[in-house]
């Protein structure tokens, strides 16, 4: 081999390439080999219901040693609504997925989230916790996560949480769209996470991949990772500190501080119950991977660095 052992030739199937977190990832997998894209156009994953050996013909013919699936159903209180097509993103495909893997020795990288949790605990949540999701779309994603890890042992299962990317849309860039038209705002104060960007998933995903891609079954460190930004905040205080970065940066903000309004939870009606607490304690994957996980202001500040050059 040489000098050249240390480069990697992988096959990588990517899922959900045009999210935020699959963008991030195209550029994060690109050096541990051939990064073959399957996006919503190639592949409707939501007529899976009707024809599921569509995706293990997919991984048959591309024979992927990775599979990364940064596809989900995201939309939380439509989810309320549409529990079946929910429940066939979340939970059925994170299954095929596996069992797909399975059949050509390929290892698994899937995200979930905080909201398989309930937000009663008062600390930070550990993966030994007990999952209890409020929602349609926690069950969902809770259930994908055992679906996943039944079927794929070699399967790596990372929750996040508020994710945040120039790229796709999230709540930093609805509040800089309402800070440019809008006098007053209200945001809800009582809910504790962290934003965690597309950019740190992505970046975290490859590390993980160059340790384990070659790992056996009964390697202990497959399994479910917490991975998030550090710090915390509330989205209140989050919208405030992007507001008020994006005005230093030279955006037309219109909205004046002191209109930004804290409200509860609940004041603030909506479909699908939210965990009041999302904050998830990172001691496992730091130590697992020797992985850095920066403030979450690091992250928010390079995604309005980017969107101020798009500008």
């Amino acid at each position: 081999m040489g000098h050249n052992s240390s480069i990697m030739t992988h096959k990588i199937l990517l899922f959900g390439a045009h999210g935020q977190v699959g963008h991030a990832l195209q550029t994060t997998l690109k050096p541990l080999g051939e990064v073959v894209c399957c996006t919503r156009a190639e592949l409707d994953l939501s007529t899976l219901s009707t024809q599921p050996f569509v995706l293990a013909e997919l991984v048959q013919r591309v024979k992927p040693t990775i599979i990364v699936n940064a596809s989900a159903y995201t939309a939380v209180d439509r989810a309320e609504a549409e529990p079946e097509l929910a429940a066939l993103l979340n939970a059925q495909v994170p299954g095929l997925l596996g069992a797909a893997a399975q059949t050509v020795g390929a290892c698994v990288v899937h995200y979930s989230t905080d909201y398989v949790f309930d937000g009663k605990k008062a600390g930070a949540y550990t993966e030994t916790d007990q999952t209890n999701p409020l929602s349609v779309y926690g069950r969902s994603k809770l259930e994908g996560e055992r679906t996943l890890s039944q079927k794929c042992p070699r399967s790596i299962v990372l929750r996040t949480s508020w994710v945040v990317g120039a790229v796709g849309g999230n709540f930093l860039k609805t509040m800089l769209k309402f800070a440019q038209e809008r006098d007053a705002l209200r945001i809800v104060s009582d809910q504790q996470g962290a934003p965690t960007s597309a950019n740190l998933l992505a970046h975290t995903t490859a590390e993980i991949l160059r340790v384990m891609v070659e790992q056996p079954a009964t390697d202990p460190r497959w399994g479910v990772y917490h991975l998030v930004a550090a710090g915390q905040t509330n989205w209140h205080a989050y919208a405030s500190y992007v507001i008020a970065q994006a005005r230093e940066l030279g955006w037309p903000i219109k909205i004046k501080g002191e209109a930004i309004t804290p409200i509860l939870t609940a004041d603030y009606p909506v479909a699908a119950t939210r965990p009041l607490n999302s904050v998830l304690d990172t001691t496992k994957i730091r130590q697992a991977f020797g992985v850095n996980l920066p403030d979450w202001r690091v992250g928010v500040d390079e995604v309005l660095q980017a969107l101020s050059r798009l500008r």
